[in-house]
């Protein structure tokens, strides 16, 4: 299969492209190679793929790269919180323009199946029960409840506290961030592609995704990578609000045969929402406590606070990927964790936008 692969030089989008050439794929590969992501240079492993250097805004050059190209899989985008809405018209470029003109491209080429890179933030906060009114969405954490330790959600109806659960791809989606917001405006795009033209959608919700290559000292940067560089740096990783906020961290491996299982599998509708996931939640803090712990450096200390975009507990149900994709995650949290405190990480970016 002839595959394209947008953001192929960045974290996710190496290990996509690495592993779909070792399962006999001819790549085609993309990346801006900005700067401000790559540092000075571009890491070693983009070399290994050729990519080409340009923007997926640029609509002639995708329609040279889609020649002869069987199925797409877009990981290229700008990531990380934006918190400041000044950032907004940069995240709505890189991931909604960008995606809007992959797909406008994809229809010209007559290519019908991309596996897109969504991400669980399009959730907002997980799913949480009330012993009294079932299941519930919580109301939005206030600033003045983070500055005074209240950090768990309480059911809306009757102020009791709440248990967490599992969230399935049909839990209602409420982006809380202007990142999270352009990646459900991905999917919508996508979706609409999918049911106008006849193509298959596979839209991939990463979890807490973490390994080698991750980049590191940029604010840009999952909670993993921000603690492996304090650890590097000899700080201890500072951990917000009390650090027991649960996640699922997966493993990138993991994440790159998803993305291959999803080229080789067709969807039962147009477009199909999963979640990428270890289906092994783990808190923040367990998080920090073991990779200080593989690398002999300093203890976490938890500081408290909080940031407005962050929410408390995200756990994914792995159940669809599995029936649908035949995906469950194959890297424990204890062996993956060993595994990233001791692999490299990409040099550091100066600042600003940051494609996966």
């Amino acid at each position: 299969m002839r595959t394209l692969v947008t953001g192929a030089a960045g974290f996710i989008g190496s290990h996509v492209a690495d592993l779909l050439v070792e399962n006999g794929h001819e790549v085609v590969a993309v990346d801006a190679l900005l700067p401000q992501v790559h540092g000075a240079a571009a890491p070693e492993w983009a070399h290994r793929h050729r990519p080409v250097v340009g923007d997926v805004r640029d609509l002639d050059l995708l329609a040279e790269l889609l020649r002869g190209v069987d199925a797409v899989c877009h990981q290229a985008a700008m990531v990380g919180h934006g918190l400041d809405p000044a950032d907004a018209p940069r995240y709505a470029g890189h991931n909604d323009l960008g995606t809007a003109t992959l797909l406008a491209a994809m229809h010209g080429a007559g290519v019908r199946r991309l596996v897109l890179a969504s991400s669980m933030v399009v959730y907002g906060e997980g799913r949480y029960h009330c012993a009294q009114h079932q299941v519930v969405r919580p109301s939005e954490r206030r600033p003045a409840d983070l500055a005074a330790g209240r950090y768990e959600p309480r059911c809306p109806r009757c102020a009791d506290p709440l248990a967490s659960g599992l969230v399935p791809e049909d839990a209602p989606l409420e982006p809380r961030s202007t990142y999270a917001a352009t990646k459900l405006a991905q999917e919508h795009l996508a979706g609409a592609w999918a049911r106008q033209t006849g193509g298959e959608v596979w839209a991939l919700r990463y979890h807490n995704v973490y390994g080698p290559r991750m980049p590191r000292d940029t604010p840009y940067a999952g909670v993993a990578s921000i603690f492996r560089s304090a650890l590097a740096a000899g700080r201890p990783p500072q951990v917000l609000e009390d650090g027991r906020q649960r996640r699922d961290f997966v493993a990138v491996g993991d994440v790159a045969r998803a993305n291959l299982l999803a080229l080789h599998s067709d969807p039962p509708e147009p477009f199909v929402a999963v979640n990428v996931c270890s289906g092994e939640p783990h808190t923040v803090g367990e998080l920090a406590r073991e990779l200080a712990t593989a690398t002999g450096g300093p203890g976490p200390v938890v500081v408290g606070g909080g940031r407005a975009a962050d929410v408390r507990h995200v756990v994914a149900d792995p159940a669809r990927a599995a029936r649908l994709l035949g995906f469950t995650a194959r890297t424990s949290f204890a062996d993956g964790v060993a595994e990233f405190a001791a692999a490299p990480l990409r040099a550091p970016a100066t600042s600003g936008d940051r494609p996966q």
